[in-house]
Formats: structure tokens, sequence, C-alpha cells
């Protein structure tokens, strides 16, 4: 993996810290297979797993027309200029696990679908 996209990597995992996002490690990691990230496996990644973990995020096409509507209202809100609320809108793109930064596409992040999906309630 290039530099640049361990960092991105890693600014994104911290980032999502606080929502429980879901990540898959390597076969050669096969105990950290689809946990929770958490500040101790952050520290693991950031000293040995760089290339081997892979975060499950939703692209932004994904979102729902609730969802949509939801941040849609947030931005009409706090306006496109408003750097102070930006915060709070990237917050609820995290809380959502939506790749608004393109790791899916750069193949450091694994798409959420219907059939792979670790944020699933299972009653």
């Amino acid at each position: 993996m290039k530099q640049e996209d361990k960092e991105l990597l890693l600014k994104d995992l911290c980032a999502r810290l606080p929502y429980k996002c879901k990540y898959k490690a390597s076969k050669k990691i096969t105990h950290w297979h689809k946990l929770t990230l958490n500040t101790r496996t952050i520290d693991k990644i950031i000293d040995d797993y760089y290339d081997e973990i892979k975060p499950y995020l939703r692209p932004m096409s994904s979102m729902t027309e609730e969802e949509r509507n939801e941040y849609n209202k947030m931005q009409c809100v706090y306006g496109v200029t408003s750097i102070s609320k930006h915060g709070e809108m990237t917050d609820w793109l995290n809380a959502h696990h939506f790749d608004y930064r393109g790791l899916i596409e750069k193949g450091i992040a694994i798409e959420v679908t219907e059939e792979n999906n670790p944020y699933e309630r299972i009653d």
C-alpha cells in the first residue's frame, strides 16, 4: 500500500472510532476477522497491519432517500460555507459508515452490500 493511502486509511479509521466501525483483517490475522474498531486495534493497525486491515463502508450512492433527506437538511441548515458545522456533517457520515473519501475505489475498504453487511442487526 502506498504511504499516502496508509495515511488516508489511518485518518479515516481514527475518525470512525466512536461509531464502532467494523473491519476485516487478512487471513494472516484470523482471530481479528470482522471485529469492531477500538483504540487497542488502532494501535495494532498503526504498528503492524496497514496492508491487512479494511474497514466495511457504505458507498455514498447507497444512501437511502430518508438518509439523503436528512443529510440535505443538514447542508441547508449549516450551509456549504459554515466550517463550524462541517464536523457535524462528517460525524453523521461516519456514524452511518459512508465512504466519503473514496476508500472503496482505492481498494482499501470493503463495500457494504445487502449480502455483506456486518452492521445489520441480527435478532
